[in-house]
Parts: structure tokens; sequence; C-alpha cells
């Protein structure tokens, strides 16, 4: 039998868990998926990666990951704007408070490990705490000089190239890590243009740290991450019956549909380590992200507009409509496809800082942790709409609008957070107690379609702050050959900034139980909000 034990372990930096022994002793359901696992299946799709994880419910929407939609404990799936979303300890979601609908999702080809918490003892984790947290730790510096080479190709005229550089030295190390993933595309569009993508990702770190037998450690490590992607996709889907005669085919009215992004990352992490028992990591940490998506949005014909999913789903009562979207029926000068820029900027920065003291007697192990953060982040949309003829299947300009014309507003948010967290093992159990506290103001300034100037001279404004406590307690107890663990703790997700608008708030229950016999583990669990 597999000892399930709590030793005493130091926790990293960058992580919630850092292996599979601390999520089986964890005082809450958790999952650890380990570099040895993220090697094996070589995934570059976070769906793929994540469907062996109990208590995670993901759906597909492009067929290879790239905006994935994740759900943890029931919570909304919807581009994962539910949960908390990390990478290397840091909040990752475009704009994780005024904006967190994950259009940006890393690149789970590129990461180290993937971690999951769900339970009682994630109020160190938040905004969200209903469900829970997902951290993806990237490819750290290595202890030595090493270099990798992967390269793949797979149906669809897929492809993938990733390669990494590193080595470490007394007192310097980096890792420089690039990775290509693309694809044609498994979609049929009538005109037979690429419905693929192509997506590049570099990250580069650089480590100082003074020598192993100072007596005060330290180390300061830099990372910078910039990604790309350009990706032709669409939101316009097809009628029942084309599904079932074509399901992958894509109609002419979507050929100009396509996603553009880029994603600019910096960190830079400050670790003092004071003896065995007591250390400080701050994180400075700065994302900016852009985003257009430029997607068929309606169809007007002789001065009567209709959506496009009013189109699809009505296919025999718009028959006009629908032939011009699949290419059948040519425009005239009265009509007009609408396709709108979907053009957005996200810019997510703070500071957050943590201390971790622990100290022992001889049938007790202490651990404290206190965590404060300061974050700021924003969502600016600059839109606006074009105008399209179709004619024999093609689609030509017709009107090119100004940016700012459709949707001209900035949503923003300033948020403070706090949390302690303590350990008490004794004998065989473990108590976890823990409070979190976030006080945010957000806001949001329209300056309407009709100052894309940004003059203000018809501006309008709205605000909404919250204030809340969040506790919870778990525990953990280690029979002879099975553990058994729980605790409740309160549910939490941000309002938007519509004034007056109350958060989500509920009161979660945890029961489970973990045996590991003969090399063969199991969880069973129960959860209830």
């Amino acid at each position: 039998m597999d000892s399930i034990h709590l030793n005493e372990i130091t926790l990293k930096a960058n992580a919630i868990l850092g292996s599979k022994f601390e999520a089986k002793n964890r005082t809450g359901s958790a999952f650890y998926i380990s570099p040895q696992e993220i090697k094996k299946f070589n995934y570059t799709d976070i769906n793929r990666t994540l469907k062996g994880v109990p208590g995670v419910n993901v759906y597909e929407e492009d067929g290879f990951g790239l905006r994935p939609n994740i759900s943890l404990r029931g919570t909304s799936p919807e581009r994962s704007s539910k949960i908390t979303l990390m990478e290397d300890g840091v909040l990752i979601a475009p704009a994780p408070y005024s904006a967190p609908s994950a259009y940006y999702f890393p690149t789970i080809g590129r990461m180290q490990a993937v971690e999951i918490l769900k339970g009682s003892s994630q109020v160190q984790y938040g905004p969200y705490t209903t469900g829970g947290a997902l951290n993806m730790i990237s490819t750290e510096v290595p202890d030595s000089f090493g270099i990798f080479l992967n390269s793949s190709y797979g149906s669809f005229n897929s492809g993938r190239l990733h390669t990494q550089l590193g080595d470490s030295r007394k007192n310097f190390g980096y890792a420089i890590e690039y990775l290509n993933y693309n694809s044609n595309g498994f979609k049929e569009l009538d005109n037979g243009d690429n419905t693929g993508f192509d997506k590049n990702d570099l990250v580069a770190k650089f480590r100082i740290n003074t020598s192993p037998d100072s007596k005060i450690g330290q180390s300061f490590e830099l990372k910078f991450q910039y990604s790309n992607e350009d990706s032709n996709e669409t939101y316009l889907g097809l009628t029942e019956t084309d599904f079932t005669a074509t399901p992958f085919r894509r109609y002419a009215g979507s050929q100009k549909d396509e996603m553009n992004t880029e994603h600019f990352q910096v960190m830079g992490t400050h670790t003092l380590i004071m003896g065995r028992n007591t250390s400080i990591t701050t994180t400075v940490y700065l994302n900016d992200f852009n985003r257009n998506w430029y997607k068929v949005d309606n169809l007007t014909l002789n001065g009567e507009r209709q959506s496009i999913a009013n189109i699809i789903q009505n296919p025999e009562n718009l028959p006009t409509y629908y032939n011009v979207i699949n290419g059948n029926v040519n425009t005239t000068d009265n009509d007009a496809i609408a396709v709108k820029a979907n053009n957005r900027e996200y810019l997510s920065t703070g500071i957050q800082s943590r201390l971790n003291h622990r100290w022992s007697t001889n049938k007790t192990f202490h651990d404290i942790e206190i965590g404060l953060r300061y974050h700021y982040d924003d969502e600016d949309r600059f839109q606006w709409v074009d105008d399209y003829s179709i004619t024999n299947g093609i689609m030509d300009l017709v009107v090119g609008r100004l940016p700012g014309t459709d949707a001209n507003r900035i949503s923003d948010a300033k948020a403070f957070s706090s949390y302690m967290l303590y350990k008490l093992k004794y004998d065989d159990l473990t108590l976890t107690p823990g409070l979190r506290y976030e006080t945010m103001q957000l806001g949001r300034t329209d300056y309407g379609s009709n100052d894309p100037g940004r003059s203000g001279t018809n501006i309008s404004t709205r605000e909404n702050t919250v204030d809340v406590v969040i506790p919870g307690i778990g525990f953990n107890y280690n029979f002879d050959k099975i553990s058994l663990f729980g605790g409740v703790h309160k549910g939490f997700s941000p309002p938007s900034n519509q004034e007056g608008e109350k958060p989500e708030e509920s009161v979660n229950y945890e029961l489970g139980t973990r045996f590991s016999y003969l090399g063969i583990s199991r969880r069973i669990g129960r959860f209830l909000q």
C-alpha cells in the first residue's frame, strides 16, 4: 500500500500544489497533472488534457481547444469565465474582474504541469471561489544544460514545432522556449479557403539567485511571453438539415471571418527565504491582450435585418436570407451582409505577495500563509461593422466604417484582495481554516458610437462596488488505508459593472474519501451547493 500520511514539504512559489502527493493530502478536492503525464500524451488541446479530471467539464467550440469552455463543479462553462484561471500563480484571463471571458487561453503544449483545486481550502485563490481554481505551470528553468526539439505532423495538414533551450549555473539560469501550432482546419468552406489557424508562442525566463550556502536566500526571475494567433473561425453555424448532410461545411457567408490575436506578458518574481521556515514571494505582472474577431453578424434584405442565429434557426421562414448566406443567391444594391469587427484590447496588471511561515512541536505541525494582491484590469471595446455584398459565392466590401462606430467603451476594475490560511496537523488530522477578503470597484465609460475620436461629447458612466469576506475550513484525516476529507466554504463570483448588481454567493459543502491500495488510487466525493 502507498502511504498517504502527510509529510512536511515546501511548495514552489508559482504552484498551488506542486506534486501529486500534496494533491492527495489536500484538505479539499485537488488534482495534479504531472510533467510526466504532460509529456506522455503531448496534448496541444486543454480539453483533452482535462478530460480525465473528476469534477471538470468542458465543451468543444473550435475543435482544437483554442478557446476552451471549462466548468468546475457545475459553474457556467462559457468562456471559462466563472473559474479562477492562472498561469504560474498569476491571473491569466484577459481581464479577470471586468471582462473574464477567456478569449485568450495559454497554450497547454508549453506547460510543465496543470493543477486543479476545488473545495474548502481554495480561499487562497480568487476572485472566483464557487467552482475552484486552475493553475498552469509553464516550463521552469532547468537544473542543467539541455536542448529539446519536437516536431509532428497530422491530419488536416496540422503541424507542431516545439523547441526549448536552458541552463543553470551557480547564480544564474535561463530558459527559452518556442512553440508553433497550426492546421488547415477540418471544416470545408464553400469557396475552398483555409478554415484553420496558425499560433506562435515564445517564452523566455532569466533567473539570478544567491549561493546555496547563503544565510538568507534570494532569487529574482524575469519572465517574458509573447504569442500571436490567426484563426479562420466563425460564429456562423449550419441549419439542422445541412448539418445532417454535411456536418463540416461552412457557408460562403463566413469566408471573411477571422480572429487575430496578440498576447504579451511580463512577470518579475522575487523570492526571499529566511531560514528553513519562512519565505516571502512577491510578483509584479502585466498582461496585454489584443484581439479582433471579424465575423458575419447579420443580413439586411430590402431594409429588414435578421441575425445569423435567426436565419440558421428558421431557414424555412427566411429562405431568401438563407440562400444569400450560403452563397446561392446574390445580393442587390439595397442588401448588405454585415461583418462586425469585435475589436478589443485587454490590460491586466498588479502586484501580489505571499508570506509563508511554518513551525512544529513534538506532536503538531503549523503553517500559516498570508497573501495580498492589488490588481487593475480593463477591456477597451473599439468596434465597427462593415457591409459586404456577395456575388456567385464571393464577398466584396461595399462600405468600410471607422473603428469606434459600433461599440466604443472601456470597462475597468480596481481590486484589492487578501487572505490568511492556517494549517494545523496533529497526528493524522489536518485542519485548514482560512479567510479571504475582496474589495473591488467595477466601472464603465461609454463614449458612444457617434464619438469614435473619444472627445467625450456624449459620455456615460456607471460604477458598481463590492466588498466580501469569504471564509472556509477544510479537514483531512488519514486512517490506516484510507483518508477522509471535507469542508465548507463560501462560494463567490463577482458581478458586472451594472449599478446595484449583486455578486453570486453560495455556501458549498464537501465530503469525500481517498484510498490507495496495490498501486490503485481512487477518490470518491460529494459536493453540495
